[in-house]
């Protein structure tokens, strides 16, 4: 424990030092933005949006990893038709690099699948942290957009990369029980930390009024019962297309380029990159931030 702390603690002062890097090398690109993309219940189509919602980054010219923090279920293997060598378990054990475990999918995408190391990475000891910590940076001071795709529900494993995330992308679709187990783990989340900022993607609507409505109503509870905004990032219209990919395992966004669904997907990314970042660190970000507030989690 004591070594734990003396971990976080190292983490924090290195804040003054990260700002005075920043000013003096404009031209080296900052730490990547770390993204959790969550649901509150199953088959709300939350991976398929986050390996889409990546590529369509990466098409904008964006360096993207995509790393499955779905333990147990592989969905972003599947969805790509991927089978990796190696996952977390081969880097949390030492037994490779973390250049070794990315994988490549469509379009050069790079993805790290979890595996079994996800349920070792909720259990480490403070050194093996630090060297988690140390592969990680490397790939982060090199990307920017880390985008974990978390299970469904409210796991320990999920909750613990919501709250260390920079962002939260909740993915929910208009039926009754998806709105409200979005709006549950959103209570749960802020019970836990009030500093998640929030944005939902309402997914297989009918059109955009459907997509409206939905939104309204987890803003709604949101803002009246945990004083939190959430705005829509945007929605993904029910398209025949997201299903013919998904069987030929290949993302709608490159099958369908045409298709509704893809965009909606170019829509809501140019959204997206239009939101301004703020470039002040009160609140630490990336994998500094990240690993703060893991540790803070974990104590």
């Amino acid at each position: 424990m004591n070594d734990q702390a003396h971990s976080l603690r190292k983490l924090i002062s290195i804040r003054d030092q990260a700002r005075t890097e920043a000013q003096m090398n404009q031209s080296n690109p900052a730490s990547a933005k770390f993204i959790t993309v969550c649901s509150g219940k199953g088959g709300v189509g939350k991976s398929n949006f986050t390996l889409n919602f990546a590529l369509a980054l990466q098409s904008l010219g964006k360096k993207v990893l995509i790393f499955d923090a779905d333990i147990g279920m592989a969905n972003i293997d599947v969805l790509m038709g991927a089978s990796p060598q190696y996952n977390l378990h081969h880097l949390i054990r030492r037994e490779k690099s973390i250049y070794e475990i990315i994988a490549k999918g469509p379009n050069g995408l790079s993805y790290i699948s979890g595996g079994s190391g996800l349920t070792d990475l909720i259990s480490l000891s403070e050194h093996d942290i630090q060297y988690f910590t140390s592969q990680i940076e490397l790939v982060a001071n090199e990307m920017n957009y880390i985008i974990f795709d978390t299970g469904a529900g409210l796991s320990k494993e999920n909750i613990q990369f919501i709250i260390a995330a920079d962002e939260c992308i909740v993915v929910t679709t208009p039926e009754p029980t998806a709105i409200t187990d979005a709006y549950a783990l959103l209570k749960v989340i802020h019970g836990i930390n009030t500093n998640v900022p929030y944005q939902m993607v309402i997914n297989r609507v009918d059109d955009e009024k459907e997509a409206m409505f939905t939104a309204n109503k987890i803003k709604l509870a949101a803002k009246r019962f945990l004083n939190i905004e959430i705005p829509m990032l945007g929605y993904i219209s029910d398209d025949s297309h997201v299903v013919q990919a998904v069987k030929r395992q290949t993302p709608f966004f490159i099958a369908f380029p045409n298709s509704v669904a893809a965009k909606d997907i170019k829509r809501l990314i140019k959204h997206y990159t239009s939101i301004p970042t703020a470039t002040e660190v009160e609140t630490l970000t990336g994998i500094k931030g990240f690993m703060h507030k893991w540790l803070q989690r974990t104590k």
